[in-house]
């Protein structure tokens, strides 16, 4: 495989770790779960296929580690857009844009939450789902207090706002050329704004 790593000398256990879960990062986003193998994640880390194995015994506990980590970054930059301002207008756009920001990464990370080829596999289900529900519910956390609507409507708006920021930043990176990442992130905030601030505040 191009880009193959050089193998090299032994590293400690984390370290290789990282360089493992890097190296399978690239292999996964390029091939997809199903077409991608252990022997290239290993060629690609520069690595034994034995010493592949001894940090995960298969290619879903491989995945689903990824998929673990991608989901905690993304889930983290939705807690920091939220608490970034006290200015809802800026939350907005904010939580927007870290959706932006994350499917525009260069690593492709994305591509494992959202355009998973394993969705069917209910561990990577699981995890997935994570995604829109812990990212909801801090989004939810915010519309409640701010409004005082009910648990079940402020969830339900929430849970409308991260899918329109997951769905329409993947759209903009595969089909709306012409937008660079600024501008497809204020035409989306500037909607999202619209709608939700038409819900009056309480004290």
């Amino acid at each position: 495989m191009d880009g193959a790593r050089p193998r090299g000398g032994r590293l400690p256990r984390r370290e290789r770790r990282v360089q493992l879960l890097e190296s399978a990062l690239e292999v996964f986003v390029r091939h997809g779960y199903h077409a991608a193998a252990m022997d290239d994640i290993a060629e690609r880390a520069g690595v034994s296929k034995p010493v592949l194995y001894q940090h995960f015994p298969g290619k879903l506990d491989l995945y689903l580690a990824l998929l673990d980590s991608s989901c905690d970054a993304i889930i983290e930059n939705c807690r920091l857009a939220l608490e970034s301002t006290h200015d809802n207008k800026q939350r907005v756009a904010a939580a927007i844009s870290a959706f932006y920001d994350y499917v525009g990464s260069e690593t492709g990370a994305f591509r494992l939450v959202f355009e998973s080829d394993l969705t069917n596999e209910p561990a990577v289900r699981q995890h997935v789902d994570r995604v829109t529900t812990e990212c909801a519910a801090q989004i939810a956390d915010v519309i409640r207090d701010d409004t005082g609507l009910p648990d079940t409507a402020a969830r339900l708006l929430a849970v409308s706002l991260v899918g329109m920021a997951q769905v329409s930043a993947r759209f903009w990176l595969s089909e709306a050329g012409g937008l660079d990442r600024d501008q497809a992130t204020a035409l989306v905030s500037g909607l999202a704004w619209r709608g939700i601030r038409g819900y009056p505040l309480t004290d």
